[in-house]
């Protein structure tokens, strides 16, 4: 259990929080909300204690392990994937040693009734269960678990892990992550790096996960799958809601309309005590009464509705040139890099108007084709652009690529021409930067804020071919709506690729999947997609677990007599529904005491009470104890 208690953080004389309190207990999957710059990336740092506070403090449980992957990070360099993957189970080596010393201590000591010699066994059970927690004896069929689920091939294991992009290095760091199954996990926007399948498999992943989880995504999809609490940073307070992201929302907005609605009953009262005070303040017999109303009203405390972030980006596409029918024409298209083909016999027609979207794991040339479109890369077969057409093509690294020592407003100047030129400052206004912003050099912008930029160039030409390459990279969940909306709006063609789900839903009914070496064309949207591919991953994992030979069919089975398994089966059975009777009541108990340590009046009472903690901590334990137990018991079943 970690307890935020009453922090501050202030910077050059003003305050990112003030006096913010809350706990993250058991297995809470937290989504911080709140607008860019609000503190969600530092309040992580907080916990992860790569920062302090300027006030109050974190505290946690003793030998208490986290687990945090930033945005940015530095990588290790000079091993294989593998190897850099497997370092994470160094505390799987200093546990064993610590066991040995323990081992042979236990066999020379006499002393059993000793404080010691209890606390010796008490660590030699601790160990144990923190070995079997975090596989210590199936550690290669682990690491080969994870990194498969995060899109590694066999083939992938044994190169250097500086062969591999920034992306892919950072799957790696959240691979050592997750193998270590720290008690709490913090990850800031780990879904910017994956595919859809890689995010999907994470998100099964976390269901299963057994200790808490606070995260920041821009993924509105994943926060739903994975959340069920939300923690809001708005107006240097924090905001508890128990809901997802989608829900927040909800809650969110019924608690904005419950405070304007006070607001008005307040300042109705406000109204009428001012009115009191004129009328009495004159007359000496009343002076008094209209002192005290005074009083009064320097007293109340004024009642705020919390403004949250309602600036949004405003996105409208100017209406495309005209262009023909048959917008693109690809016929057995091609890509290799050497010897390695990425893809082969690719085959489609995009006609007028239409929104496609390109779909796959990364690396199978997803970018690599719009690459092809755009004319920015050899290959072989064709890739044909219709009469009239002119596309617009925003990159995936489009930010990176901007002149870091021009001003925002030189950025896009310098590419308007004509008419457009007198709406520079209209455009720049409507992508938010307005005021001194346009004077900004493009170094010192955030990565939202440059990944806007590079989007506002799309508006100074009437394209009628859109070539989006992941669009939605670094912006926030309300920027990402109103793209949405704007190319749900433009009348010209769209080829996109994306790996967010909520956004290509609604937005495209025709998808291409690379795959395998392979383009192959699906006519449905991303939720149909997605059903598919998880339907064919059970078909595979069915067909490799029943594979009966004509042999094995052609044989007999002998008979057997079921009647003792039968009945060790029934005791296995009532042993289950027992322990499912202790794991509800203890849970019910612990779920009490929780909302104990909730309480801030009841906290401050119990935070010197240690029989309150050690009786709070041992049925943890014995919680943890029942869970194995019954998993146990299943397995067995």
């Amino acid at each position: 259990m970690i307890s935020v208690n009453s922090v501050t953080v202030a910077f050059g004389g003003s305050s990112l929080f003030d006096n913010v309190s809350f706990l993250i207990s058991g297995k809470d999957r937290i989504g911080l909300a709140g607008k860019n710059g609000a503190g969600k990336s530092t309040m992580l740092k907080l916990i992860a204690g790569e920062q302090s506070p300027t006030k109050g403090e974190i505290s946690k449980p003793k030998d208490f392990k986290l687990g945090y992957l930033p945005q940015d990070m530095i990588h290790q360099h000079g091993r294989t994937v593998f190897e850099e993957t497997a370092s994470a189970y160094a505390e799987i080596t200093q546990l064993q040693n610590r066991l040995i010393e323990i081992n042979k201590d236990l066999e020379i000591r006499t002393d059993y009734e000793t404080d010691s010699y209890s606390q010796l066994i008490t660590d030699l059970t601790d160990i144990s269960a923190r070995l079997d927690i975090i596989g210590a004896n199936n550690r290669d069929e682990e690491i080969e678990k994870i990194l498969k689920g995060l899109g590694f091939d066999r083939n992938d294991f044994h190169r250097l892990t500086n062969e591999f992009s920034g992306g892919w290095r950072m799957r790696i760091e959240l691979a050592k992550l997750l193998l270590q199954k720290p008690d709490v996990l913090l990850l800031d926007e780990p879904t910017n790096h994956l595919d859809i399948e890689a995010i999907q498999w994470l998100e099964e992943f976390m269901e299963t996960y057994y200790g808490a989880l606070v995260l920041i995504s821009h993924d509105k999809q994943f926060l739903d799958n994975v959340t069920n609490r939300t923690i809001e940073i708005v107006n240097r307070k924090t905001y508890d809601y128990k809901a997802n992201y989608s829900k927040y929302l909800i809650l969110r907005q019924e608690r904005q309309d419950q405070q304007e609605s006070a607001v008005k009953n307040q300042q109705k009262l406000i109204d009428h005590t001012e009115a009191l005070i004129d009328k009495y303040r004159a007359k000496a017999n009343k002076a008094s009464f209209a002192q005290s109303l005074i009083k009064k009203l320097d007293r109340m405390e004024r009642i705020e509705v919390e403004d949250g972030d309602n600036t949004v980006m405003n996105m409208r596409f100017p209406k495309p040139a005209l262009s023909g029918k048959i917008v693109l024409t690809v016929e057995d298209a091609a890509k290799t890099y050497g010897n390695k083909l990425i893809f082969k016999d690719a085959n489609f027609i995009v006609t007028k108007g239409e929104k496609i979207a390109l779909v796959g794991r990364n690396g199978e040339g997803k970018s690599t084709m719009m690459k092809m479109i755009g004319n920015k890369t050899n290959f072989d077969g064709t890739v044909q652009i219709g009469h009239n057409v002119l596309a617009g093509v925003f990159e995936q690294d489009q930010e990176e690529k901007l002149d870091q020592n021009k001003t925002v407003f030189e950025t896009i100047d310098e590419l308007a021409v004509g008419d457009i030129r007198k709406q520079v400052r209209n455009i720049l206004g409507s992508f938010l930067f307005g005021g001194d912003d346009i004077d900004k050099k493009v170094r010192v912008l955030s990565g939202g804020e440059r990944g806007r930029l590079a989007l506002c160039k799309l508006l100074l030409e009437p394209y009628n071919l859109l070539l989006l390459d992941e669009p939605t990279n670094h912006l926030d969940i309300r920027s990402k709506e109103i793209l949405k909306k704007a190319l749900l709006d433009y009348e010209g063609t769209v080829i996109l690729v994306s790996h967010d789900r909520d956004f290509l839903d609604g937005l495209t009914n025709r998808l291409f999947e690379f795959r395998d070496g392979g383009v192959k064309e699906h006519l449905c949207d991303i939720k149909e997609f997605m059903k598919k591919r998880k339907l064919e991953k059970l078909m595979e994992l069915k067909s490799v677990q029943v594979q009966p030979t004509a042999e094995k069919k052609a044989v007999e089975k002998p008979k057997v007599d079921t009647s003792e398994k039968d009945k060790e089966l029934k005791q296995i059975k009532n042993q289950i529904s027992k322990c499912e009777k202790d794991i509800e009541a203890l849970e019910t108990d612990i779920k009490k005491l929780d909302e104990q340590l909730a309480n801030p009046d009841t906290y401050q009472k119990l935070m010197n009470d240690k029989v309150f903690f050690e009786n709070y901590n041992q049925s943890k334990k014995k919680l943890e104890t029942l869970l194995k137990e019954w998993e146990s018991l299943n397995e067995k079943v």
